[in-house]
């Protein structure tokens, strides 16, 4: 069926063949961006503002962004979108090779950490445009019964490359030269505008000529009547906030606990594509058999183990294991809520529902990214840098536990 799919439906090929161009070039930059940083500084502080100002566009613009998808056609705001954050990333590139070979003198890293905090908040905030057009598509495209198998697939392919082929290659173009991975990713940016641009979509009536509050709240007051997706958001939302906040130490935590090169980070990385991939192929089939409840309680129970792992363990080979298995639980999560949710708001609202869903379930992102960098940074004078590494897993598995015992006592859906 999901061959079927592929060969039946162009323009479905046409945006899976976009996104996995674009993920393979976000997959390498989600490497050398963080690397980047540890050039620049060794502080957790300023990498977490980094990653911080590379998540608050979600918390800042996923409201309006919902209300533009909803008036405007989706495919050109995906392909304007892009558009700008092709122009950001030659900034980039620019930015690496102004960059001094020798060390950096003392005090000019702030003004290079804040250009580089800027940067990522405006690819940020083209994202939080793109990502909600994108996701608001693929039910204007696929038949409804088809939504589980066809998220299925193209988060499977976004894995590929976003994960798995993505992070080991950032690793070679590194050792290249730290331009060449941003540069990779302009080119991976501009091939994937072209693909958009071939993608035809059914006309879209311009319902929404509301200002622009009335038909925010239009979208507000449709999920405060809907409590599971409510529900589900939230939930997401502190999920998120845990995940982000372990991924902006993660890159201090590989060098410094697991001594692991660029080449091992991308690879450490690589592992959680390989989950990934994994749970998008079987996650169809999984939600299937043992239902959308169960389903999400298996995903919570590896949000634990995840979080258990890094923070009583010191292994690099448990550390990959242990993202392995969170990457399936999150891509098992991502295709039984999102293909629920698609299929139950209707389309006139689902730009406006799905942001509102999102400063809910990414909102939170910014403040897991700079809570981590303080929480770090307030316990190494007390316990030691590793000890002080550690403890955002540790946290993060506490509160994890707690949406677990959670979500088995409020999860429940109608048929």
């Amino acid at each position: 069926m999901g061959y079927e799919l592929l060969r039946s439906n162009r323009n479905y090929r046409l945006i899976l063949s976009s996104s996995v161009v674009a993920n393979l070039g976000d997959g390498v930059v989600a490497v050398a961006m963080p690397w980047l940083a540890t050039l620049l500084t060794r502080d957790p502080m300023m990498i977490a503002a980094v990653a911080m100002a590379g998540r608050l566009p979600w918390f800042l613009f996923a409201l309006p962004a919902g209300v533009w998808t909803d008036r405007v056609d989706r495919r050109l705001l995906m392909i304007r979108a892009d558009a700008v954050r092709l122009a950001l990333m030659l900034g980039v590139v620019g930015l690496t090779l102004s960059i001094p070979v020798s060390p950096i003198a003392p005090g000019s890293e702030i003004g290079l950490m804040a250009t580089l905090a800027a940067i990522a908040f405006l690819l940020a905030s083209a994202e939080v445009v793109r990502d909600n057009a994108a996701q608001t598509v693929l039910p204007s495209i696929v038949a409804r019964e088809s939504l589980e198998r066809a998220n299925g697939q193209m988060w499977s392919a976004e894995q590929v490359m976003g994960r798995f082929v993505g992070p080991p290659l950032a690793g070679v173009l590194i050792a290249a030269g730290i331009a060449v991975p941003f540069g990779v990713n302009t080119a991976t940016l501009s091939l994937s505008i072209g693909i958009v641009w071939l993608i035809t979509l059914p006309v879209q009536s311009p319902a929404e000529s509301k200002r622009f509050w009335p038909a925010l709240r239009e979208g507000l007051a449709w999920m405060r009547d809907n409590p599971v997706i409510l529900r589900l958001a939230v939930m997401l939302g502190v999920i998120n906030a845990i995940a982000v906040g372990g991924l902006t130490i993660l890159v201090l935590y590989a060098q410094e606990v697991l001594h692991l090169d660029a080449t091992g980070y991308g690879l450490l990385l690589t592992c959680a594509a390989a989950g990934g991939v994994l749970g998008g192929l079987f996650a169809p089939e999984v939600a299937r058999r043992i239902g959308m409840r169960a389903s999400l309680i298996a995903a919570l129970s590896s949000f634990v183990l995840l979080h258990a792992l890094l923070g009583l363990c010191s292994s690099a080979p448990l550390a990959g294991l242990a993202m392995f298995l969170e990457a399936a639980g999150g891509m098992l999560w991502n295709v039984v809520t999102v293909s629920y949710r698609q299929r139950l708001i209707p389309d006139h609202l689902l730009g406006r529902v799905n942001s509102v869903y999102r400063f809910f379930a990414w909102g939170a992102m910014p403040f897991g990214a700079l809570g981590t960098g303080a929480l770090v940074s307030a316990l190494e004078p007390v316990t030691g840098r590793p000890t002080a590494l550690h403890a955002p897993y540790l946290l993060g598995a506490v509160v994890c536990s707690g949406l677990l015992l959670y979500g088995a006592r409020r999860l429940r859906f109608v048929a």
